[in-house]
């Protein structure tokens, strides 16, 4: 078994501060939710093989507990990135074999990148 995609809820309205955070600071490309799907709202995303979907919820509250974690190749950058997008950047280096940092999207959904070594 594999996963196919992680859900993030986001409040109504919000697809445009999705598409600025994920396309433009993270690096994810915006891709097109099926024509079945497009009336709920939210917006998809994928970067190489992971996919992110940012579904709607009228009774918005963030995740700040559960967590999706990315594996990505600079770290480092990255970080600098979310930074200079006013995002908290949280450095932990408990997980053995791996650096990570915590953030959080623009809604207050905790989110966690990772790099090996």
């Amino acid at each position: 078994m594999k996963y196919h995609h992680v859900q993030l809820a986001i409040p109504a309205g919000g697809e445009k501060q999705a598409k600025k955070f994920w396309r433009d600071v993270v690096g994810f490309d915006v891709i097109d939710k099926p024509e079945g799907l497009r009336s709920r709202g939210g917006v998809w995303f994928r970067n190489g093989q992971a996919e992110l979907h940012c579904g709607v919820d009228e009774d918005f509250r963030p995740a700040r507990k559960a967590h999706p974690a990315f594996e990505v190749d600079d770290l480092e950058e990255l970080a600098g990135r979310l930074a200079g997008a006013s995002r908290s950047v949280v450095r932990d280096e408990l997980l053995p074999g791996y650096r990570r940092v915590y953030s959080e999207d623009p809604f207050g959904n905790r989110l966690e990148f990772v790099t090996k070594g």
